[in-house]
């Protein structure tokens, strides 16, 4: 993730650098135009190095939990940087540090959840919920049975709104005036009711 993160970042022209204890892991960077240290991304003088200072956004993407949270709150408390976002593999943790205002991204769920979309396209899962815990991101597989029916017809009430189409590998958020396809991922943001109502629009296909 590292490697393929900071080699796009890279290519779109930010100023990049990229910090790994292990000298090897930079032969993944095979397009990287910014610069690597070998080291710890919580120790001060690779930290003074990298010019974390004045840095807009850090990433901690390491396989350790725990080195990925100190170095996002230190980034974040002892550098102000911005924007932080640190990968975290156990989801019980992420939701912790979600609560300390520490943006996280929970590999192991976030997989499972995606794998789980496709198997079974009517379940309850929730890809992002908004600080007040009251609106949801949702994507839900159109079954096969609502193939055909307006994308429109898909808003429910003030709960339900359809507010992106992933269709054929790309997505698009004008979904206005097109017809529900066989295989489409339909992006919701939904209230806390609208979850049911959503739960009973695709299941059952009433409104």
């Amino acid at each position: 993730m590292g490697s393929e993160l900071a080699t796009q970042l890279s290519e779109e022209g930010h100023s990049v650098v990229v910090v790994d204890r292990n000298r090897d892991a930079f032969r993944r960077l095979t397009r990287f135009h910014g610069k690597t240290l070998v080291g710890s991304g919580f120790d001060r003088d690779i930290l003074f190095q990298a010019e974390a200072a004045h840095a807009d956004g850090l990433a901690a993407v390491t396989s350790g939990d725990n080195s990925n949270i100190l170095c996002a709150r230190i980034a974040r408390d002892n550098y102000n940087i911005k924007n932080v976002v640190a990968r975290i593999y156990d989801p019980a943790r992420a939701d912790i540090y979600m609560k300390l205002g520490i943006p996280t991204v929970a590999t192991a769920l976030w997989t499972t959840q995606q794998v789980k979309r496709w198997l079974i396209p009517s379940d309850d899962s929730i890809e992002w919920t908004d600080g007040t815990g009251t609106l949801h991101l949702v994507e839900r597989v159109v079954p096969d049975s609502l193939a055909g029916r307006p994308i429109a017809n898909f808003h429910f009430g003030d709960g339900v709104r359809v507010v992106g189409l992933i269709r054929g590998g790309q997505g698009r958020v004008n979904v206005e005036g097109l017809f529900a396809q066989e295989d489409d991922v339909l992006e919701f943001l939904v209230t806390t009711d609208g979850l049911e109502h959503l739960q009973s629009l695709l299941v059952e296909g009433t409104r």
